[in-house]
């Protein structure tokens, strides 16, 4: 998107200009996140990768995650990345 704008040819006192739209792509899921079983008292390393960078929000039902000691949250580059540590019964 940050290319959109006016261009211009120039060749001596003579120029053409044109327009340039850049309409963005949607933002899909290129890796879905997958089903985990794992022992309580683990970590658990929940990851899907997405088409393009983009903002995420990890939530568990309706509720928001935000960044604590229990959870963890990374997105390098495409791939967004929730560790949860400490498991319980009650983080099914």
């Amino acid at each position: 998107e940050s290319d959109a704008g006016d261009y211009t040819c120039v060749c001596g006192d003579k120029q053409s200009t044109a327009s340039l739209a850049v309409h963005a792509l949607p933002v899909l899921f290129k890796e879905e996140l997958k089903n985990e079983e794992v022992l309580e008292g683990a970590s658990v390393s929940l990851r899907c990768e997405l088409t393009k960078a983009a903002p995420v929000q990890w939530k568990i039902g309706s509720k928001v995650l935000k960044a604590s000691d229990k959870y963890e949250m990374r997105q390098p580059g495409t791939t967004a990345e929730l560790v949860i540590h400490d498991l319980e019964v009650k983080d099914a």
